[in-house]
């Protein structure tokens, strides 16, 4: 349900581009979505502003906005990838719930490093924090899960690696980007945050379980 609120969210977003004889190009990224960015304007996350306490429904709003449709599909790629475990360990309304909070301690995250630079006046939007703590809650509920990766050596082939190599090695670039502010306009600090989120509830998790078998 909540890649299809995406899905959803993302279409109707960009639904007035497609009297431009553009669309394409801004559906894949190639040009802004004039659209999507007067929407995101609206209810992305903008750090001055949430602050000092304006537009705070952003907090929610802004983790179902995504700039193109390949920041899209790379989330809930991600989402669909790791989401389903973690959420038939939590169960349902408690999957959804952690969800939501992941993505509101990512955003918070993000605030703190950015909100008194040029950057924190510009919106924030995707789901990506949110998804990052359930990838944090999945390194520690199924860390020797493998996952099947598409790696580029001398040639293309599909690798099963252990959830907590795959996992540990994308937080690592996550933060090596975030501190030496590599590409600009990611938000690293919330892939951070949400990551390090999903740690914590996913360990709290697992030793309330543990208690419970006991």
């Amino acid at each position: 349900m909540l890649i299809i609120a995406n899905i959803i969210v993302f279409f109707i977003t960009f639904l007035p581009n497609l009297s431009k004889p553009y669309w394409f190009f801004s559906l894949i990224g190639a040009f802004d979505s004039p659209a999507i960015n007067e929407v995101s304007m609206s209810y992305g996350l903008i750090p001055s502003d949430v602050v000092v306490g304006n537009n705070l429904y952003t907090f929610l709003s802004s983790m179902f906005l995504h700039a193109d449709l390949i920041h899209l599909g790379g989330n809930m790629l991600f989402l669909y990838i790791f989401g389903d475990n973690v959420e038939d360990t939590f169960g349902h309304a408690r999957y959804l719930f952690f969800y939501v909070l992941a993505g509101i301690v990512a955003s918070l995250a993000h605030i703190f490093v950015v909100f008194d630079t040029l950057e924190g006046a510009f919106p924030t939007i995707g789901a990506s924090g949110a998804i990052s703590g359930v990838m944090g809650a999945y390194l520690v509920l199924f860390p020797r899960s493998k996952v099947l990766t598409l790696v580029l050596l001398y040639w293309i082939s599909i690798v099963a690696i252990p959830a907590v190599i795959f996992l540990g090695l994308w937080f690592v670039f996550q933060f090596l980007y975030g501190t030496m502010a590599v590409g600009g306009g990611v938000a690293y600090w919330a892939h951070i945050g949400g990551f390090i989120a999903g740690i914590f509830f996913g360990a709290v998790w697992r030793g309330r379980r543990r208690k419970r078998d006991l």
